[in-house]
């Protein structure tokens, strides 16, 4: 077992490399992002020439573009997943928290056929959270939840109370998942999705965690998924 002066020390390395990956990332993307834009460009260019050349040349650079995309959605992400280390905690309200994401995403919901409907238990306590970084792991999760029902569904949101704290369930009705991504899916840079950047999960994971909450999953392939996450209250808040 490490003593406290060997773990303050871990922490210490672990935070100097997450801020240094940080800023190899953010190096990384301002020249990318140059790239992409002159992709833009030269695609504009060459769809102006109009022949069979220019045409074979703008479906290359338009390929280009797009991993360029993906790539800046993945530095977006490990940005993302590096900044938080801290937190600034305050009394708050998990069903606030949840709504709001909900709310954010009701549109997006109605227009692929999804029911959204919400059970939040109007006595829940307080938690300590920092709303920001709490919101953006609830929006990783119902993001999930939406694009596993491209062709409809339910999604239902739950909080209750437990013994130690609360919890919120968010449960899809969903294409679920496959055993090997169940059991990954917390891996960073895991996905199977095509366009996924495998950073999504383990940042909810972090910020939750980081929260002193922990998050737990099941789901069953055709059947749709669960994810809880539950939270402690403070004795005093």
């Amino acid at each position: 077992m490490h003593d406290t002066d060997d773990i303050d020390e871990l922490r210490k390395r672990y935070s100097e490399l997450a801020a240094l990956a940080g800023s190899l990332a953010h190096e990384v993307k301002n020249p990318l992002s140059v790239i992409r834009m002159n992709m833009e460009l030269l695609k504009e260019d060459l769809d102006e020439v109009g022949s069979v050349q220019a045409r074979r040349a703008s479906e290359r650079v338009q390929t280009v573009n797009r991993q360029c995309v993906r790539l800046e959605t993945m530095l977006n992400d490990f940005l993302r997943f590096t900044r938080f280390s801290t937190m600034e905690f305050t009394a708050g309200s998990l069903n606030d928290q949840i709504r709001q994401v909900l709310d954010f995403f009701q549109s997006q919901a109605t227009q692929q056929g999804i029911e959204v409907k919400s059970y939040l238990e109007a006595d829940l306590p307080s938690i300590k959270l920092d709303p920001q970084t709490l919101q953006a792991a609830m929006v990783n999760l119902v993001k999930n939840a939406i694009e596993a029902m491209p062709n409809g569904g339910q999604l239902v949101a739950r909080t209750r109370i437990t013994r130690n704290g609360v919890a919120l369930d968010l449960i899809d009705t969903g294409c679920g998942m496959e055993g090997e991504t169940l059991l990954r899916m917390f891996e960073e840079f895991y996905t199977s999705k095509d366009a996924g950047t495998g950073l999504g999960l383990p940042t909810a994971k972090k910020i939750i965690e980081g929260h002193g909450g922990r998050i737990n999953v099941q789901s069953d392939s055709g059947q749709g998924t669960q994810f809880t996450i539950e939270f402690p209250t403070p004795k005093r808040i």
